[in-house]
Formats: C-alpha cells, structure tokens, sequence
C-alpha cells in the first residue's frame, strides 16, 4: 500500500505545483522554463510508476486489499456510459473546438469522470485510493484553473463545427477501441466478452 500512497503523493504534488502560480513562478525563475518542464515531467513519470506498481501490487495482494464495498452491478452499466463523454473531453481538451470552449477543462472533466465512474464499480480500498484520489485533484484543479483563469495547453484557441465533430469521432473510436480490446490489454480487465 506504500508504494501506491507515496506514487500518488509524488504525482500530485507535483501537480499541485502550478495550482499556486507564485510558487511556480519561483521555480521557474530557478531552473528556467525547459528544466522546470523537464523535471516536472520526470518527477510526473515517477510518480505515476509507482502508482501503477503500487495499485497493481495491491490488486494481487487479496487480503492485504480489503473490499469496502461491493459495487451493485448496475454501476458497471454507468460506468460504461460515463465513460463515453469522459473519451470525448479527453480528446476535446487537445483540439480547438467549441466542445473544449464550452467545457473550459475538458481534460479535468474528463479525469473527474473517469475517477467517478471507477469508484462506482470498484469497492476495494487500492481503487478507493486511486480513483478518489484523481477524482478529488480533479475537483481541485478545476476550481483552481478557474481561480487563475487557466486557459489549458491550446491556450485560447478556438475551433468551430468541423472540430467538434473530429474530437466526437475520435473520443467515440477510443471509447471502441478501449471497450472492445484497450482496457483488457491495459488492466487485464475485458470489458466484453
């Protein structure tokens, strides 16, 4: 369990850093822009290493990952629904498009969505710490980004018709392609059978 809490604490901590922009700023006016990119990313990879050897060292460890709840199944069908306008966001949130305007964060949104419907249909104590955890930075960050008036990676950027329609058929093929093949790969977990 050590290794999934400190990943996430490593990961978020670092993602906390540009949530107060004068801290940033200091770090910035340190290590100059490309190394604190650099080490922000660095320490990003680390982070989420060792949330993924953490999580996934918890999964086999059965008694040692005590389930708090368990999930109707009617929670795996929200899941999979939730699911589908998480996909779009995430890619909306890297195309200039009125999807990503209106959204403002798409790619928080997509987080939020993603951590809230995999809480729904895992009740163990690993899933509670990864999934709550994204789900509760993601809330944060939203509220934070708003605070700053944090325009995201395409900055104010804007798109029109032909771009909603790229992010929407894109986020629907990823959704396909996780639900008919990706997640099974990814998490061992097959989503059809």
């Amino acid at each position: 369990m050590w290794m999934l809490i400190v990943g996430l604490a490593v990961f978020f901590g670092v993602h906390l850093v540009p949530t107060v922009p004068e801290l940033r700023a200091r770090l910035v006016g340190i290590t100059g822009a490309r190394p604190y990119s650099g080490l922000f990313a660095l320490v990003s990879a680390v982070g989420l290493v060792l949330i993924v050897l953490g999580y996934s060292t918890m999964q086999g460890l059965g008694s040692g990952n005590p389930q708090l709840w368990i999930p109707p199944s009617w929670t795996r069908h929200l899941t999979m629904l939730l699911m589908l306008p998480a996909l779009i966001l995430l890619v909306a949130a890297y195309i200039p498009s009125r999807i990503r305007t209106s959204v403002r964060h798409p790619m928080l949104a997509a987080v939020a969505l993603w951590a809230f419907g995999h809480l729904l249909v895992n009740g163990d104590l690993a899933s509670v710490l990864l999934f709550g955890s994204f789900f509760v930075y993601a809330g944060y960050d939203i509220l934070s980004a708003n605070q700053r008036a944090a325009v995201g990676p395409l900055g104010k950027a804007q798109g029109g018709l032909v771009q909603d329609v790229i992010a929407i058929v894109v986020g629907v093929a990823l959704y396909a392609l996780l639900l008919f093949w990706g997640h099974r790969i990814i998490t061992g977990i097959p989503l059809v059978p």
